[in-house]
Formats: structure tokens, sequence, C-alpha cells
């Protein structure tokens, strides 16, 4: 029997709601968290992201009380990333009631932290978030602190160091789709595929069923991360499910 393929919402939340942007930018409220993550817990989401996703531009940490609150209103693994930046931060989250933590980048700055966390906690709780832009020249570039600031660094490279450092699974957005309502980037999916042996939650762009479809599909993702089309009703999590079964993809029907 093959694996079920994960339908995850995700709740980018700042100042304690939760937005939705294009590109990372031109921010708009999306409503309330804990009234969100309660609905797609209702809806029968596979798992819920919870992004603080100023934290790490303002140097702090990650709002524990919203955190604590939404991990009581759902009976679904949650992951929860957004200024996490060491070992004690991680343990925090996971003390709150997060069952993954996503660390993006302070990893970047600190490799070693994804060893740390592995080794502490075990490697199915450390997702490595990954933010990646296209390049003119081709291939893929990793920014950090919510998109605002270029690495230089390869994303793909990136990817493969990760996964030999000891992460469990990797949610990778495309920063040229995210918002957009276009796609997903399956080129870079296909080229994760074929680099990694890890889970790839596929994050940016989607706006249609097909959407999803193509994304597990063609970019052969592990489980598809969607926000605008969630938040604003323009789907269910149900009708998602459904079109993917339809299609001939294993998801968990409720």
């Amino acid at each position: 029997m093959s694996i079920a393929k994960r339908i995850i919402p995700c709740l980018d939340v700042d100042r304690g709601r939760v937005v939705k942007g294009i590109q990372f930018v031109n921010l708009v409220d999306a409503g309330d968290p804990l009234e969100q993550a309660h609905v797609y817990n209702s809806e029968g989401a596979d798992e819920l992201v919870f992004l603080d996703i100023t934290a790490t531009h303002e140097g702090r940490g990650i709002m524990h009380d919203v955190v604590r609150q939404t991990a009581e209103q759902i009976f679904i693994p949650l992951t929860v990333g957004g200024g996490i930046r060491t070992l004690e931060d991680m343990w925090q989250m996971l003390h709150a009631g997060a069952d993954k933590v996503a660390v993006n980048s302070a990893a970047i700055k600190n490799p070693g932290l994804i060893s740390e966390c592995a080794g502490a906690f075990g490697a199915q709780c450390v997702v490595i978030a990954i933010d990646m832009k296209r390049r003119t020249e081709g291939g893929w570039e990793i920014y950090t602190h919510g998109g605002r600031r270029p690495t230089g660094i390869d994303g793909l490279e990136w990817a493969k160091e990760a996964e030999e450092r000891g992460a469990g699974e990797l949610l990778v957005t495309s920063m040229d789709r995210d918002g957009t309502q276009i796609g997903y980037d399956l080129e870079l999916l296909q080229a994760l595929d074929e680099l990694v042996q890890l889970p790839v939650i596929a994050s940016g762009g989607a706006g249609t069923l097909e959407h999803l479809r193509d994304a597990l599909l063609i970019g052969r993702a592990h489980a598809v991360l969607a926000a605008s089309m969630f938040h604003f009703k323009q789907v269910t999590i149900n009708q998602a499910k459904q079109f993917l079964h339809n299609a001939g993809i294993t998801v968990r029907m409720t």
C-alpha cells in the first residue's frame, strides 16, 4: 500500500493574526489563528503548520501562548516555526504542544543545530524550512529572515546537506510562486525528489485543485502545503481530498 499524501494548511502568523501575502510581501489579514486551526482540524487536514513569520526578522522568540492554545485546539500533528534559534527554543515549542519544529535561518547560520536537535528529539521532530528563489542563471538561491535576506547559498545543495545532518523533513517554499496561486514550482520539486530521500512538503503557488494534484504526481512531493486557497474558502480540505482521491492519489479520507 502506498503512503498517503498529506494536505497541510499553513497559518502564517504576524502579531497574533493569520496573514497572507504575495511573494512574502503585501500581507493581508486572513483571520484568527485559533479559529482557523479549529476549522482545519474539523475539516480533516492531515497536519497544520504554524509559522511566526516575523519572529526572526524582529529578533524575538515565537509566541508561546498562541502555540499552546493552538495545540490545545487540534488533534492533528502541529509543526511550529519562526524564531527558533537553539535547542532550548525547540524544546519549548515541543513542550508547548508542537509535534515538529521547523528551523530555517538559524540552521543556515549554524548547520550543526540540525544534528543537535535531531540527536536530542529525533529526526521526526526536525523540519528544515527552505525559502528559495530562482536565479537568473539557473538554479535556486536560499533567502532567510522571512525572505528578506539573500544568502548566496544554492538551495539544492543546502537541501542535501540538511538531509545529511539529520533533518527528518523538508518544507520547501518557492518564493517566486508564494501567494500567486499560479501553481507550485514543479521543476524545483522534481529536482529535490531526484536529490534527497527525505519527505518534501511543497509550498508556494497553490491556487487550484489541479495544482495540488500536479505537485504530488508530477513534482512527486510527499505533501502539499497551502494557505490562500483554504483561508479564503476557495476550496475545503474535504473537497481537496476527494479530488485527489478521484485522481488516483492515496490520501487519508475523513
